[in-house]
């Protein structure tokens, strides 16, 4: 049993208590109605047990024995519907608590009407003695309160959530740079120099010796396997799958943002990895968006060529931007993707003016 449960379960037999007491000393109807109003009293206060669990079982659970010991000649304030208020408002059926209080306020003088008050002004005299409407606002608003101080303290919970996923995210993108920079480098060296060797020796017509053949393979997995650790480090796979297709819609994007930017595709459109277009897509958009914040550009040419075993991408603007003055995280962040694809990145100022992004990445899955 949690806490919670019996911290509910103390003050459901507190309330009983106090609501049988008070029972005791107050005037009522016949005596055969004693078991009915004492039950009725005693189950009031109990339901309160339940009220984290099931608020509007309770609402309803609580009006109907206030009612009954009401009907039975007990004029014992409704003490338990108060504190089932309570716990629908900060559960929040707001909506269900007033109806059920509307209902309470008119039905409460029928059922001291029922128990033998014949005089219609006493019973409704005597009803605001039983439930006067400012306590069941005070337990309305009791409830609110700390509703809304709960939803408060969730949502701080939660941005303290998201900081601690979003700095364990900028964690990950350290980490993936990091084994970049220390990886990637050696094992192409050494994966180029296997396949160099091996190359030269099948070209004189001698054997190949297998450990050379081993450290050229090995070389090519742990290329593929540090590509696919970067990927899953970027957490590329969140983001919706952008590619070559999606390049037009960067374009028009740019065009309606004031840029003068024109896209040109040439060579015969063969079928690119998802990981070359994705790439090229990424390329594409963050050099549009160097240019549009950094370049002070009018115009922009976007330029894909399809080659064989390579797909190429050209970005030239007329603007103002430097290589010093460019985003360095921007500009890392595409010779990653691209180096990890195994192609080159050259980012610089043209010679009649402006600023030019060229990558070029492999397409043959060997």
């Amino acid at each position: 049993m949690s806490r919670a449960q019996i911290v509910d379960g103390v003050i459901a037999v507190g309330v009983a208590a106090a609501l049988v007491v008070a029972g005791r000393s107050a005037t009522h109807v016949p005596a055969d109605l004693d078991v009915l109003g004492y039950a009725a009293l005693a189950a009031g206060g109990l339901a309160l047990a339940a009220r984290r669990r099931a608020p509007i079982a309770v609402l309803a659970a609580t009006a109907v024995c206030a009612l009954a010991y009401q009907v039975a000649g007990f004029e014992v304030p409704v003490v338990a519907y108060l504190f089932a208020v309570y716990a629908a408002v900060r559960a929040g059926h707001r909506m269900a608590a007033v109806v059920a209080s509307v209902l309470m306020l008119a039905a409460i003088p029928l059922a001291l009407l029922a128990s033998g008050v014949h005089d219609t002004g006493a019973a409704f005299t005597q009803s605001r003695d039983v439930l006067q409407l400012a306590w069941l606002i005070a337990a309305g608003a009791a409830g609110e309160a700390l509703r809304q101080a709960e939803r408060r303290a969730d949502e701080a919970e939660r941005t303290r959530e998201e900081t601690a996923r979003r700095r364990a995210d900028e964690e990950r993108l350290h980490i993936a740079r990091e084994l970049h920079d220390s990886l990637t480098h050696q094992i192409s060296v050494i994966k180029v120099q296997a396949e160099v060797a091996v190359h030269l020796a099948r070209k004189r017509g001698e054997d190949v010796p297998d450990a050379l053949l081993a450290i050229r393979d090995a070389g090519r997995e742990a290329t593929r396997e540090l590509r696919a650790t970067l990927e899953a480090l970027r957490d590329d796979d969140k983001d919706p799958p952008r590619g070559l297709d999606d390049v037009p819609d960067l374009v028009r994007q740019a065009r309606v943002a004031g840029l003068d930017a024109q896209l040109t595709v040439e060579g015969p459109r063969d079928a690119v990895p998802d990981a070359v277009g994705r790439t090229a897509y990424r390329i594409v958009q963050e050099s549009l968006t160097n240019i549009a914040r950094h370049a002070a550009a009018d115009t922009a040419s976007v330029r894909i060529d399809h080659r064989p075993g390579a797909l190429v991408i050209r970005v030239d603007d007329d603007g103002k931007a430097t290589v010093d003055s460019a985003p360095g995280v921007g500009l890392t962040g595409m010779r990653e993707r691209v180096t990890a694809l195994g192609g080159r990145l050259e980012a610089g100022p043209r010679r009649e003016g402006g600023f030019r992004v060229r990558a070029e990445l492999p397409v043959d899955p060997a």
